[in-house]
């Protein structure tokens, strides 16, 4: 189409708030960030080690997606060496609600997942 180059290019999910939220926290380190989060604000090697297996790259990359979604605010100390604490913000905090039900369900649920693998591998 004619001046189809010319529009604004969006963001991915921008149309669609579902697949835009879950693009986002549906990957293998958002939650569990989200969830080192939850009780008091944290630096960046103090989440490393309680995500366990995370590289400081891929932490790096979770921390500022979570950020410019605003899920977590990022404040940095004019200290040497500079001091960065990350948190919780109010819309970061009510997401751990339907986060906290999605765990539960596949905690209850994670024993039949499994054997449902189990049944369509063999079968």
């Amino acid at each position: 189409m004619p001046g189809e180059w010319n529009e604004p290019k969006q963001q991915p999910g921008a149309g669609c708030p579902i697949r835009g939220v879950l693009d986002r926290i549906g990957d293998q380190w958002s939650l569990l960030t989200l969830e080192a989060l939850e009780h008091e604000k944290k630096r960046f090697n103090e989440l490393q080690r309680e995500i366990g297996d995370v590289s400081k790259q891929m932490l790096s990359k979770t921390l500022r997606h979570l950020e410019q979604d605003g899920f977590i605010s990022r404040t940095v100390y004019p200290e040497v060496p500079p001091r960065v604490d990350y948190e919780l913000t109010e819309m970061g905090r009510s997401f751990l609600i339907p986060m906290k039900v999605l765990i539960g369900w596949a905690d209850r649920n994670h024993s039949e997942i499994l054997r449902a693998r189990e049944r369509n591998e063999t079968g």
